[in-house]
């Protein structure tokens, strides 16, 4: 095929991945590819270049699939550099396409406009995948290789810097596949032992992680099989939706659910990376008897031994352990059932007034839409657990525990799934990371809710400093009138400042076309029985 310039080229390519939408900053560096997927695409011109890669892996996620991001060289591909150690860690598909100086300067360090030292060695180590077209014959084998590297098991960001005459220039693409690796397949002696012992359990547990979210309909088959309890981490929320009886959810550390694990006479763990803040920093014990399943080798084994560690695709290797199961003991199956409504009602009481907004949003969400959550504490303490998801394409969040990328990640899904509408839960403080988003949020006119906390400042930081120490440092910070802040926006605005409030402001902003900014004055609103600290150690004398 034969391409204008590589603008056209890089369209054709979003094309063929189904994208629809791009998210970035013009620049010098990137002109024809920006004006290209103008022309042809909707390219949104987010304020901050961390921003266009937190949207494009809104997206992504939103869509189950992949997004993508154009940023300039230099600076711009360094700001990008945050946001894309977030979809390493969560290990979600962005293509990430930045500029770079003329070819003939590359390297050379003489100080070219917007040049820096080792782009792609810097790209290279916030990626799954990092390459530099260096002719105007390989760039479409390039971005297959990069998008195909994203979409693979376990995934990531794929970067790609294009030279600005090599973007410029006519594009030749022969339009040569892709080779595939395969996919794992477990060892054959592991899997009939890990069926052995399944066929045996009578008080099984299964912990979802991330990986579970593309084999739902298996993960489902093998919890209806046993009459297990699921266990999830924050990552595989909604791999079976969370009003399914047998779903426990994101509630491993808690008193109820380590008795479970201790009880339990196997654990069949799917997908996840055992984060430290989900297993009490690695002091929450599971049972010896467990079956491990991940696509990715490094993982098995890596955090909690595993008796039986099967290498493979979990959509592929569930179905094996499904027609060995049989089911559970009734009294433990009705027990699962038991510690679910447990651990939920305890949290909805230990949260206090702010029961009323998780409420609020349950009931006037549609099922399965979108809740991209920044790190603050209503996230960290029911966000991420008891507002229920149904759909794993729905649980959007910084999976690395990043503050300040929650907005951006909900308007990559707000424009990836524009009839439905989105919501994003922040706080004050990690939302004046990137204020600038507001202008992105105004120009584009998303049906987004974006509900922000306000509580003065960093709530999870004081409160930990209030309890572990003598004084507070750093943790208060100077709060905009979000009322008057909006109008500039031209954003509507509302407030709750009572738990009666919430069901009547959220149900409008949620019934609008267009976006809201939802403000939740958490000093009215009155506090939470217990102040939140996150699941550190803090040495003390």
């Amino acid at each position: 095929m034969q391409y204008d310039n590589g603008g056209e080229l890089l369209v054709a390519h979003l094309e063929s991945l189904g994208i629809d939408t791009v998210f970035g900053i013009v620049s010098v560096h990137n002109l024809p590819l920006v004006e290209a997927v103008d022309r042809h695409l909707r390219f949104v011109p987010v304020r901050h270049e961390a921003t266009a890669v937190n949207a494009a892996d809104g997206y992504g996620r939103a869509r189950g699939s992949i997004g993508c991001a154009l940023t300039s060289t230099g600076t711009g591909a360094g700001n990008a550099a945050g946001s894309l150690i977030e979809a390493l860690s969560a290990g979600t598909a962005v293509l990430h396409v930045t500029g770079q100086v003329e070819s003939e300067y590359l390297g050379s360090g003489r100080g070219f406009i917007h040049e820096t030292k080792d782009q792609l060695g810097m790209l290279s180590a916030v990626s799954t995948y990092a390459a530099t077209v260096t002719s105007a014959r390989d760039a479409g084998r390039v971005l297959r290789e990069a998008s195909a590297a994203a979409l693979a098991t376990p995934g990531g960001p794929a970067s790609v810097e294009w030279p600005i005459d090599l973007q410029y220039a006519a594009q030749q693409d022969a339009g040569e596949a892709v080779p595939s690796g395969g996919a794992p397949s477990p060892d054959a002696a592991e899997l009939a032992a890990a069926q052995a012992l399944l066929a045996k359990s009578r008080r099984p547990l299964i912990w979802a992680g991330g990986g579970a979210r593309h084999a739902r309909q298996e993960l489902a088959a093998l919890l209806e099989a046993t009459g297990a309890g699921l266990i999830g981490s924050n990552s595989g929320r909604g791999s079976v939706p969370e009003d399914h009886p047998l779903v426990i959810g994101n509630f491993g550390t808690n008193p109820a659910v380590r008795a479970l694990l201790a009880d339990a006479d196997v654990l069949v763990t799917i997908g996840t990376h055992f984060r430290s803040n989900e297993t009490a920093d690695y002091n929450l014990k599971l049972p010896e008897a467990h079956i491990q399943i991940d696509a990715d080798a490094a993982a098995l084994g890596r955090v909690y031994p595993a008796r039986h560690a099967l290498h493979g695709d979990a959509a592929a290797v569930l179905p094996s352990l499904t027609g060995a199961a049989v089911r559970a003991d009734a009294d433990w199956s009705a027990r699962v059932t038991a510690v679910r409504t447990e651990v939920r009602a305890a949290l909805h009481d230990d949260i206090g007034p702010q029961a009323a907004l998780c409420d609020a949003l349950a009931a006037a969400l549609p099922r399965g839409a979108v809740v991209a959550r920044d790190v603050t504490i209503p996230s960290s303490s029911w966000g991420n657990r008891l507002l229920p998801i149904h759909d794993p394409r729905a649980n959007v969040f910084p999976r690395g525990g990043g503050i300040g990328q929650g907005l951006g990640m909900g308007i990559g899904a707000a424009l990836a799934r524009p009839d439905e509408p989105t919501v994003v839960i922040a706080g004050d403080g990690g939302l004046a990371v990137h204020f600038g988003e507001l202008l992105t949020v105004a120009q584009e006119r998303p049906r987004l809710t974006l509900i922000v906390f306000n509580d003065g400042g960093y709530g999870v930081l004081r409160n930990m400093q209030d309890k572990y120490g003598e004084r507070r440092s750093g943790v208060d910070l100077f709060t905009p009138d979000f009322g008057p802040l909006a109008a500039a926006c031209a954003l509507p605005y509302a407030r709750i400042a009572a738990p009666e409030e919430a069901a009547p402001v959220l149900e409008a902003a949620l019934a609008s076309d267009g976006p809201t900014l939802v403000e939740v004055d958490l000093t009215a609103l009155g506090p939470m029985k217990n102040p939140f600290t996150p699941p550190v150690k803090i040495p003390t004398a």
